[in-house]
C-alpha cells in the first residue's frame, strides 16, 4: 500500500508547481540560447559534470540538515556509502544512463528549437509507461493507453512540419536532434531525477498529484513556445499547434487517477448475494 500523501497547504503546492514549471521552461530556453550563440561553444560534458556536482552538494547539504550533528552526519555517510558498495554499484547504472541522457539533451537543443524539443521530449511518458508494463508487470488503464497513443500522434504532427526559428543563424540538423531526443527518451525510462529540477520534481511527487504535475508539464511547453517566439522568432505552423495541443491534453489525461473498481465490484457482489438470498 502506498504511503499516505503528506497534507500541505494549496499555496505550497502552487509554489512547488510554479517553481518546477519555470525551471523546466527556463532550463530548455537557456540551454537552447547558449547552444545557438555565435560565440565559442562550451563543452556539454563540462556542463553535465557541473550539474552533477551541484546535485551532490545539495544532497550533502540536505543530509547534513536532516542529521542535525556532525557525528550523525559522518555515521550516515559511513553506513550508507562506505559500507554499502553493492548499493553504490546499483546506483551507478542509472547515473551512467542519466549522464548519457543529459548529453543528448545538449545535442538535441543544438539542432532543434526549444518548443519542438519540449514537446518531443514528452515521449518519455509512453517510454516510461512501456518500461513499467514490460519490466514491472504493471497495467495501464484504457484512458492511459489512449493518452499514450494521443501523445505519440501529437509528437508526430509536431515533427511532420516542424516550426522554424527565423533568428537562428547557426547550421542545424533536425534529424540529428530528433535522434538525440530518442536516445534521451529511452534513457529517461531508467533515470528520472536531474540536479535542482530533479529535487523539485521529488518535492512535487511528495506533496502533489499526477494531475498537477501534468499541468506543470503542459505549462512548461506553453512557456517554452512563447519564449521561442519572442527570443528565436519561432514561426508556429498549424501542425505544430495541433500536435502541441494533443500532447498537452494527453499529459493531463495520463495523469488522471485510475477509477477504483474494488468497491463497485464488492457492491455488485453484495447485491447479487441479497437477490439470491431472497
Amino acid at each position: 500500500m502506498a504511503a499516505p500523501r503528506e497534507s500541505v497547504s494549496l499555496l505550497f503546492k502552487l509554489y512547488c508547481l510554479a517553481v518546477m514549471t519555470l525551471m523546466a521552461a527556463a532550463y530548455t530556453i537557456a540551454l537552447r540560447y547558449t547552444r545557438t550563440s555565435d560565440k565559442e561553444l562550451y563543452f556539454s560534458t563540462t556542463a553535465v559534470c557541473i550539474t552533477e556536482v551541484i546535485k551532490l552538494l545539495l544532497s550533502v547539504g540536505i543530509l547534513a540538515k536532516e542529521t542535525g550533528s556532525l557525528d550523525r552526519f559522518k555515521a550516515s555517510l559511513r553506513e550508507n556509502v562506505l559500507r554499502s558498495p553493492k548499493e553504490l554499484m546499483k546506483l551507478s547504472v542509472p547515473s551512467l544512463v542519466y549522464a548519457v541522457q543529459n548529453n543528448m539533451a545538449f545535442l538535441a537543443l543544438s539542432n532543434l528549437d526549444a518548443a519542438v524539443y519540449q514537446v518531443t521530449y514528452q515521449l518519455k511518458i509512453p517510454c516510461t509507461a512501456l518500461c513499467t508494463v514490460l519490466m514491472l508487470n504493471r497495467t495501464l488503464s484504457k484512458l492511459q493507453w489512449i493518452s499514450v497513443f494521443m501523445l505519440c500522434g501529437g509528437v508526430t504532427l509536431v515533427q511532420w512540419k516542424p516550426a522554424q526559428a527565423t533568428k537562428i543563424v547557426v547550421e542545424q540538423n533536425p534529424l540529428l536532434g530528433f535522434g538525440a531526443i530518442a536516445i534521451a527518451v529511452l534513457c529517461s525510462g531508467f533515470a528520472v531525477l536531474a540536479s535542482v529540477g530533479g529535487l523539485y520534481t521529488s518535492v512535487v511527487v511528495k506533496y502533489t498529484d499526477n494531475i498537477m504535475k501534468g499541468f506543470s508539464a503542459a505549462a512548461a511547453i506553453v512557456l517554452s513556445t512563447i519564449s521561442s517566439v519572442m527570443l528565436f522568432g519561432l514561426q508556429i505552423t498549424l501542425t505544430f499547434a495541433l500536435g502541441t495541443l494533443l500532447v498537452c491534453v494527453s499529459i493531463y489525461l495520463y495523469g488522471l487517477p485510475r477509477q477504483d473498481t474494488t468497491s463497485i465490484q464488492q457492491g455488485e457482489t453484495a447485491s447479487k448475494e441479497r437477490v439470491i438470498g431472497v
